[in-house]
């Protein structure tokens, strides 16, 4: 994802910054937000920032080994 792109988005909920992390263990790269405890899912190289796709960050992070 382009750093210029990471630069420009906000969390649609409160309008904070986002972090650009990759979970332990995973090959998914999440979108966080600290201030709603939430984590947005990057696929494709495009972020998901539906409130009703994030995963709360208090939640286990979902596998994706078959």
């Amino acid at each position: 994802m382009e750093t210029r792109l990471l630069d420009l988005l906000v969390c649609p909920i409160c309008k904070g910054p986002l972090e650009h992390l990759r979970p332990p263990l995973q090959e998914q790269v999440e979108l966080v937000c600290r201030a709603d405890g939430l984590a947005f899912v990057v696929r494709d190289g495009i972020p998901i920032m539906l409130e009703a796709e994030a995963r709360s960050l208090d939640a286990p992070v979902p596998s994706t080994a078959p």
